[in-house]
This record gives structure tokens, sequence and C-alpha cells, in this order.
């Protein structure tokens, strides 16, 4: 029998299908945003956020960028065939290098109508003087080899001929708004396949205010993967295969976490997991100097990780990169946030509202704890507009 605490069914509410915004606001801040602080909630616009930042605090932004990661081939039979790009695998299995991939390039992908499509085959499209083939190597892995006529880079072949990969909920196609809309303003690396949406809100104005109020802001990579869309189909949520993602962190990131003088906000649960798992290879390190920067889904809930103090951690990682004289560290992730764990960077969280037993929710229900059901029940009862494209909140601990 499983425990209430591990129920998904605990964790589960009504969402109309009107309750979720299929297309941007007209202004990114013209969202309404709900705080929640001292377990009090108020209602406000996004353009007054800066009113709701506490003195000092320090944000961790999520600077990924989506790319246009879907891509669809047409047989000459007539059948369509999706290609979704998940995973470089060569000749660089780093996102940044694998864009910029010359003439032909390996990734893993998530292929829809894979049954029209044979081992071995290639298929093709053509965009303006762009003919970009693809090949199934491997059917049981998802690995397509991609091959063009031009010296164009990877991601410029890409950017032509892929599409927007919009979230499954949206059930609509693409338009040329959400070139730009389903991107943050302060979106830079690429790599991501979907937008850290609680960045969507924010503009340069407003960024530039939070500054000019003494609060500091930072900059974190979590390249954002489509297992951020998997449902959890497990009874007992502990259960769920959680995704792995690719994380980016640098000195600046690990010396401001260690000299905010307010709290440390993330904006959205992209950004905390990345300071959160940032916390835990750090102890990882306390203990072995030699560990891998790899956190996986139960990595917070090891016994012998427990105790170690945000300052040890820290001080860990920045003994690593004076040891290699580096200043970047890369590493993957696949924490698993959920009701139970215990917070060792974040203080405060911006994050959109998200699907009823998803993974997010959990993530919510850990920081918050049962205030999470009033926090839903007030977004529901006063119209907020629900996940990517929706309004937003700011929920402090």
């Amino acid at each position: 029998m499983i425990k209430e605490n591990s129920a998904l069914a605990h964790y589960l509410f009504d969402l109309p299908e009107e309750k979720i915004a299929k297309h941007p606001l007209e202004n990114r801040d013209d969202s309404k945003i709900l705080i929640y602080q001292n377990q009090n909630i108020r209602h406000d616009s996004f353009k007054n956020v800066t009113d709701f930042i506490p003195e000092d605090a320090t944000l961790f932004l999520n600077n990924t960028k989506v790319i246009a990661a879907q891509l669809f081939f047409q047989k000459e039979t007539g059948a369509k065939i999706e290609v979704f790009l998940t995973e470089p695998v060569s000749p660089y299995t780093e996102f940044q290098n694998a864009l910029k991939a010359q003439k032909t390039c390996t990734w893993k992908c998530m292929i829809g109508n894979l049954k029209k499509w044979k081992d071995g085959t290639t298929i093709s499209l053509k965009l303006n003087n762009i003919k970009l083939e693809a090949k199934l190597i491997d059917r049981s892995h998802g690995l397509v080899e991609f091959s063009w006529d031009t010296a164009d880079e990877f991601l410029t072949i890409v950017e032509s001929a892929g599409h927007v990969p919009l979230p499954p909920y949206l059930n609509r196609e693409e338009t040329e708004e959400d070139k730009s809309r389903y991107q943050t303003v302060f979106s830079e690396k690429e790599g991501a396949v979907a937008a850290p949406t609680a960045g969507l809100h924010f503009t340069d104005e407003i960024l530039t205010k939070i500054e000019s109020q003494g609060c500091k802001i930072d900059r974190v990579t979590l390249h954002v993967s489509a297992g951020t869309f998997r449902p959890i189909k497990t009874e007992d949520f502990k259960a769920h295969d959680m995704h792995n993602e690719r994380i980016i962190i640098h000195r600046h990131n690990i010396e401001n976490i260690l000299g905010s003088k307010g709290p440390v906000l993330a904006v959205g649960t992209t950004a905390m997991r990345t300071l959160e798992s940032t916390y835990w290879y750090g102890a990882m390190l306390a203990q072995n100097a030699k560990a891998q920067f790899s956190i996986q889904k139960d990595t917070a809930y090891l016994e012998e990780l427990q105790g170690i103090s945000l300052q040890t951690a820290m001080e860990a990682i920045l003994q690593k990169m004076e040891d290699e004289k580096i200043s970047t560290l890369k590493g993957e992730t696949e924490i698993y946030i959920y009701p139970g764990y215990d917070f060792k960077v974040v203080e405060g969280l911006f994050t959109n509202f998200h699907m009823p037993g998803s993974t997010l929710v959990l993530l919510v229900a850990a920081f918050i704890g049962e205030d999470w059901k009033k926090v839903y029940e007030q977004a529901l009862q006063n119209d907020y507009r629900f996940l990517s494209y929706g309004d937003t909140s700011l929920l402090m601990r």
C-alpha cells in the first residue's frame, strides 16, 4: 500500500481546458502574479514585480535558448515523419559545439510516425537552397544521422528548417509570434527544447529596475529537455523515471550564492534545479574530490550526504576549480524534488502554474508544503492563466 506522502493522487486537481493559456499576452509583463509569503497570498500585475523582491536578493536566471528542434520530413509516399532533436551524439556531445557541426552530425531524437521509416533509409527536406537529409541509423535509440549540402553550421540549418517545439498541451501549430515569445529576453546559450517559462514575463526594463534597487542578477544554464513534459504514470510518484538535463555553472555563480546579502531567488524551476544540483555536487566533492558532476534522481536523499553545510559544499566546488585552474563546470542532473526534500540554496521561486500531478507541482509542494493547494485554488478562482504562456507566481519560504 502506498503511503499518502508518495501517492500521486494527492497532487491532482481539476484544470479546465479554458484555463490553459494557448497564446502569449500582448506584452510580457501584462501577466498577473500571485505572491505567496508568510502563508499569505496577494495578487498583482507583473509590472509591479519589483515591489515584492526582497532587499539585497540575488536572482538566478536560466539563460538557455530554445532551438527549433522540431523537423518535419515527407517521404515520396506522402508519409510525414516528425524528427525531434533531443541530444547530440557526434561529432560532439556538448550542445554549443554540436550546433556548430558542418556537413554531418548525429543526434538522439524522438520520432513521430517511426513505423513508416525503415532502418538505414534516408528522407529529406528542402528549404530555399538547403537540402537536409536524415538517415535512421538506430531505431531502438532514436539515432538519426543528418547531412546537408552547404557549408552552414547545423544551427543555421535548424533555424531555417526547424519549428519551435511548442508544449504538446498547447495543441496548435506554431506562429511567427512564437519564435520570439517562446524565448526569454535573456536567452543566450542554445540547447533547450522547451523554454524556462517563468522567465518569459521579464523584460529588459524590469531586469534593469531590479538591479537599480540593489539586487544582484546572475545567470546559470540548464538546457531544458523534452522530459520536462513527461507525465508521471506511477501511482507512487517516487517510482517515476526522472529525466536528465545538462547544466553549466561558473565560479561567479558559486561566489554569488555564498555572498548573497539577501535571499537567493530562482527564476523558474530550471534555475532552482540547477542551484540545488550545484549544492549536491559540492556535497559529493566534500566527501570525494574525484566525484563526477552527475546528480542522480535520488542523490539528494542519500543518508551519507546529509548534514553538509552550504558553505562547505560551495567551498568544495571552488577548491576544485582552483585545483584544475578552471572557472566553468559542466554536468548533468536528474534531481527529483518532491515533498520531503530539504532545500539548500533557494529561498524564493518564480514559477508559472503547472499541470496536475506533474513533477513541477511536486516541486512546488516540496517548497511551500500543503499550502500549494491554497495557492492553486486561489489561482483557479482568480482566473489565472496556466502553463507555459500563463501567469506566474513568486513563492517565498
